[in-house]
């Protein structure tokens, strides 16, 4: 049987909460979505939240709330999903374009800086979007500065800690052995909070967070997305939205399945890093690079001394391993072909961007043109049981 390359994390316990909501006829939005919007606020600590039926019409509402002008610009990373230009275009702004760091996959303020100096004459940039491309997180903070107003995206971030509210640093050289699996979630779970003061979670720089809850998120709910804001004052912005349509709303069967989602995120997060681990193992013995993430190093649970890492050294991320993957050496279609006789399958990491696609020229954004030919991920998710895993960490080992 082929093991798959994603698969939702859906057990029994989502499957029941489902269909409590389903034979109390209570399908539509009501209580469980407000009780979804309570569970989330003790593990994201925002001000208010709305629970809404997608992450595009999360990104409508807060890009709308900013009153940008038609004609005006949003900056986004040329590794961000397909609906950012539908929605942007929808809203009559213009998107522009910005290049990614080669060893993390995200903007930087680097990235950004050069997008606003090489934009176009007339063009009036207004907002950023800031995509946590695979679960890695860009430096916020650095990019706050600037003075454009933030959304942060967190779907794919959720459980990634940042440490006493650290920004990561910016671009750096890869480094065999950061990655993956260096962060350690705190046993018996700070996964998301910081109440015992080992991390922060993601999302706490932007104006306003989407926390996307679609099939291939980190969490999901089948469909939906969490917008909030952590700041009061911009809180009262989303306030002022509270009495949006029903047909706007998340739910109720969906949000019985997420909150179910965010009481099991601690032990899937354990899970994830456990087959991180795993597959790091057999990467390191490859030609083939892995993006970094600036963790926490442990070279005790990798195995091996990482380059460069003396033992003192803290960076201020815990990755949460929503992925696992590798930018090649090799052909993808090599690799794809290798990987199918071994019946697993392995798939591009950014196909589904707005480059991937081409909606961004290769010649406006290389580096992360140059991404998405060379990048596959590896199937990597809690469900996948400990002999599968093994088979995926020994096709790793043995690429081509």
């Amino acid at each position: 049987m082929k093991i798959e390359v994603y698969s939702p994390t859906i057990r029994r316990k989502e499957m029941d909460a489902v269909l409590t909501a389903m034979v109390e006829d209570k399908i539509g939005p009501g209580e469980q979505a407000k009780f979804l919007i309570q569970t989330a606020r003790e593990k994201l600590k925002f001000d208010y939240c709305l629970a809404v039926r997608s992450p595009a019409i999360a990104l409508h509402l807060a890009l709308k709330s900013l009153n940008l002008a038609a004609g005006q610009g949003v900056l986004v990373s040329a590794l961000s999903p397909v609906y950012y230009e539908w929605v942007i275009r929808d809203l009559g702004l213009v998107p522009l374009y910005c290049d990614v760091l080669s060893s993390t996959a995200y903007m930087g303020r680097e990235t950004v800086e050069k997008a606003l100096a090489s934009k176009s004459e007339g063009l009036d940039p207004r907002c950023i979007v800031l995509h946590h491309t695979l679960g890695y997180c860009p430096d916020g903070a650095a990019i706050a500065e600037l003075g454009l107003p933030v959304i942060e995206d967190c779907s794919q971030s959720y459980g990634t800690l940042i440490q006493n509210g650290s920004a990561a640093p910016a671009e750096a050289p890869v480094r065999e052995g950061a990655g993956e699996n260096s962060g350690n979630l705190v046993p018996g779970g700070n996964a998301g909070n910081d109440s015992t003061g080992n991390g922060i979670p993601t999302g706490n720089v932007g104006v306003f967070t989407i926390l996307g809850l679609e099939e291939r998120d980190m969490l999901t709910s089948g469909g939906g997305a969490l917008l909030y804001s952590a700041n009061r004052r911009d809180a009262a912005v989303l306030r002022n939205l509270g009495t949006l349509p029903s047909e706007y709303g998340l739910p109720d069967m969906n949000a019985a399945l997420a909150v179910v989602q965010y009481r099991e995120a601690e032990k899937n997060l354990i899970k994830r890093r456990e087959i991180a681990r795993l597959y790091t193992q057999s990467a390191l013995r490859t030609r083939h690079k892995r993006f970094i993430q600036y963790d926490v190093l442990d070279p005790k649970a990798q195995g091996e001394k990482s380059q460069g890492a003396d033992e003192s050294e803290k960076l201020p991320v815990e990755y949460n391993n929503y992925a696992f993957p590798l930018i090649l050496e090799t052909g993808m279609k090599d690799v794809k072909a290798y990987a199918r006789r071994k019946d697993i399958e392995v798939e591009s990491a950014f196909e589904n961007t707005l480059v991937g696609s081409g909606m961004v020229k290769g010649e406006q954004c290389p580096e992360a043109y140059s991404l998405s030919l060379r990048t596959v991920l590896f199937p990597l998710y809690p469900r996948l049981g400990t002999g599968d895993a093994q088979k995926v960490a020994k096709l790793i080992l043995t690429l081509p």
